[in-house]
């Protein structure tokens, strides 16, 4: 026990208030007539009841199978009949039912058969891992994390170190201590085990060095066992799983990780003996040694009670005084949660039931604004900034939340216990933590959504690409019955393509009007081929066909093109001198449509001939560059004829409005900056004087010019009453200050002059409060 120990960041010295629970030895509760077994008393998936209404069920029979691999079974802690399966009180702060499973006892407490495990020496560690997890154990020293699934990270971590968290460091609560007094053997046995099942290479168990009877008990019960029992100094959060193996080897487990990414688990005293009796004797986790203390209590002590027993029940064995009780607390004062009703079960990670007066917890005083005194990050365990944490807080930004650490935060209270300002610091930490994790989920929960839709997709995909290929099949057969019928339209194309090529070949010589006439009867015979072409491929849809179309349409194209040019050619020699048109709205519009169609031609007729166009169909295209630049001549021409449209200028009443306006907004951003800066009275009134006249000019103009004039809301921001902040100011810098000679041990006289600047400060505040 005189091995080295560490230390850990921050953490406080509050008085423990365990002597008044530890006086006498473990009592036992009368057998209640109703249990009420939440099926979520752990982290992880709520078990699946297994029983129906009506049904009996013995004393430690399996009521509710786990969920999934995170998750604990739950048994009946007495022999009785199901009551109900439903929603039931929960010890929640929020008082909101949860899913639950309700026995009513009949009193005979009988026993289901059990399985023991006396020689467990021969049973691989997978098998003793499934006894653990359908025996229900969860994390006893209140996290709840189911057993079975910590315990089975050894095949994929290299486990080293197992420390047993024997610390109990937070005030009033000393269940773990009353046990390892009265079944130190049985912590042993339960360490044998979780020994033999993870083959550690060392086992560390702390204590602190406030229970010198658990230190003696545990020391007898170990005897020459390969255990270092380690005495630790008392600070709180001693008891912290990363605080403690920090004190034990001077390792700090890494932020955002768990202990055993450095080959390391950590396991509660209460946990170790539920696992030697769920071995040893068959037993499964169906009660637990609970601390039943305060000042509204006659009779404090420690409780082996029922999982599921009202809380009202064991605080009247413990005589309750329901006219001193102010609260009631699950857990101790710092980590605890304030219970709405008696009616809540016990869990299976309720160490402590608190019944204090409102004497002995007096509650905190109104939160007053932070003062930046640093005290809550001198005392955090985790060495986090809980001031900055705080803000952020407030302000939801969640992305400095996450680069601060936030969930590092263990919730155990200190910064909030010497917080001079009374900032219940916790409270926005545990909001904060709840806000990210629904948006995680959230967003998960949208990812999911994303790649179902992506996988449907994909899909449909694959079967339009299988229906397009059986269509393609279908399609390639009665092209091949069709071919005779599609013979006929081949040899018109043919025919359709020579003369066209003749008439091309001849447009250089001959007459003029018959090579105009032979062009016209070339476009309406192909246009003619086209359409036939087209109405079979309507009816027999095939590659071949579909390509003849495109060929026809691109010879009608480059007919009727020709044709164009020749009629263009002939109106340019018939009338050489023709005027151009008056330039008017409407010829103009034409000139400019006309324009359009030929460059639409022209880009048409260079896609048909493509990259190498015969000494033809260059021609085609020279003409129609011709005809384009003649009609873009005939254009520039009407526009340079045409008015030029009239310009409109801003009439002198728009114009003073818009100086108006200027000058409005000009004198009310003066009248903001001197506020700003702190001017006098006097040249406030002033700037206030130039602002109504501004104001008042602005209405003119507006009436002026014809205009309707807009709605203007002015609101009327007062500043802070600067006796307000500093009385406030003041309180918090007395209340820190004595606070502070409080925990020092200042004398009486300071402690009374401190007191009273406090109050004097308090008076101040009120007065200002009231003139305001």
């Amino acid at each position: 026990m005189n091995a080295q120990v560490w230390d850990f960041p921050g953490g406080i010295h509050p008085a423990d208030n365990k002597r008044q629970s530890t006086a006498a030895p473990i009592q036992h509760p009368p057998l209640p007539t109703r249990l009420i077994l939440p099926l979520a008393q752990h982290i992880g998936e709520p078990a699946r009841p297994c029983v129906e209404v009506g049904q009996r069920v013995l004393k430690g029979q399996l009521i509710a199978e786990p969920g999934s691999a995170i998750s604990a079974a739950l048994h009946a802690p007495t022999s009785g009949i199901v009551a109900a399966l439903g929603e039931q009180p929960y010890p929640y702060a929020s008082g909101l039912p949860a899913p639950a499973i309700v026995i009513d006892a009949d009193g005979h407490d009988e026993w289901a058969t059990l399985e023991p495990c006396a020689n467990y020496g021969t049973v691989t560690a997978s098998d003793l891992l499934e006894r653990i997890r359908l025996a229900g154990i969860a994390g006893l020293g209140g996290a709840g994390f189911p057993t079975a699934a910590k315990l089975a990270t050894r095949p994929q971590d290299d486990l080293h170190t197992l420390i047993i968290n024997a610390a109990e460091c937070e005030p009033y609560i000393s269940a773990d201590d009353m046990l390892m007094r009265e079944r130190a053997q049985m912590l042993v046995q339960g360490i044998d085990i979780l020994m033999h099942i993870l083959q550690p290479e060392q086992v560390l168990l702390g204590i602190e060095d406030n229970k010198p009877e658990a230190l003696a008990a545990v020391q007898a019960a170990l005897g020459e066992r390969n255990v270092a029992l380690r005495s630790i100094p008392t600070k709180y959060p001693s008891g912290g799983e990363r605080q403690l193996i920090q004190v034990l080897t001077g390792r700090e487990v890494p932020s955002g990780g768990l202990p055993a990414d450095i080959g390391m688990l950590c396991v509660n005293v209460g946990t170790a003996v539920a696992v030697a009796d769920a071995i040893l004797y068959g037993r499964p986790l169906i009660s637990r040694v609970t601390t039943l203390t305060g000042a509204a209590l006659a009779n404090p002590g420690n409780v082996e009670a029922l999982i599921g027993t009202p809380v009202g029940v064991l605080l009247d064995f413990a005589g309750l005084d329901s006219s001193k009780l102010d609260r009631l607390i699950m857990g101790g004062p710092l980590m605890g949660v304030s219970l709405p009703s008696l009616d809540v079960p016990l869990l299976k990670t309720s160490n402590c039931l608190l019944a204090p007066t409102r004497d002995e917890l007096p509650p905190a005083p109104p939160a007053m604004p932070c003062i930046r005194c640093g005290d809550c990050a001198q005392v955090c365990p985790a060495s986090l900034l809980p001031q900055q944490l705080h803000f952020f807080a407030l302000g939801e930004n969640h992305e400095q939340l996450h680069a601060h650490n936030l969930f590092d935060c263990i919730e155990c209270g200190a910064c909030a216990y010497v917080c001079p300002s009374s900032i219940p610091l916790v409270q926005y930490y545990r909001a904060a933590k709840a806000d990210i994790r629904e948006l995680e989920r959230r967003q998960l929960k949208a990812d999911q959504s994303r790649l179902r839709f992506e996988q449907r997709q994909e899909r449909l995909r694959h079967e339009e690409q299988r229906r397009a290929a059986e269509r393609q099949a279908r399609q390639e057969r009665a092209a091949r019955l069709r071919e005779e019928e599609l013979a006929p339209a081949q040899t018109e194309a043919l025919a359709a393509q020579a003369v066209i090529e003749r008439v091309k070949s001849e447009k250089s010589v001959g007459n003029a009007p018959d090579q105009l006439k032979r062009l016209k009867i070339e476009a309406s015979m192909a246009q003619v081929a086209l359409k036939k072409a087209e109405r079979q491929l309507a009816s027999h849809d095939t590659g071949q066909l579909r390509a003849q179309v495109a060929e026809l349409r691109d010879l009608a194209e480059q007919a009727k093109a020709a044709l164009a040019a020749a009629e263009a050619c002939d109106k340019a020699a018939a009338s050489p001198a023709a005027p151009l048109p008056v330039a008017d709205d409407g010829a103009l519009k034409k000139a400019r449509i006309d324009a359009a169609m030929a460059r639409a031609r022209l880009k048409k007729s260079e896609k048909a001939f493509g990259e190498s166009p015969t000494g033809e169909q260059r021609a085609t295209l020279e003409s129609l560059r011709e005809e384009i630049e003649r009609i873009e001549q005939h254009l520039a021409g009407l526009q340079a004829a045409a008015p030029a449209p009239p310009q409109e200028s801003p009439s002198e009443g728009v114009l003073a409005l818009r100086q108006a306006k200027q000058h409005y907004v000009a004198q009310r951003d003066a009248l903001r900056e001197a506020e700003r800066s702190g001017a006098t009275e006097a040249d406030m009134a002033r700037l206030r004087v130039a602002l109504a006249d501004a104001e008042s000019a602005l209405h003119a103009a507006e009436d002026a010019s014809g205009k309707a004039p807009p709605e203007l809301v002015r609101t009327d921001k007062r500043p802070v009453n600067a006796a307000m902040r500093a009385a406030k100011t003041e309180l918090a810098y007395a209340r820190a200050d004595l606070k502070k000679l409080e925990r020092e041990g200042a004398d009486d006289t300071v402690l009374a002059t401190a007191q009273a600047r406090l109050q004097a400060a308090e008076r101040a505040l009120a007065n200002a409060s009231g003139e305001e």
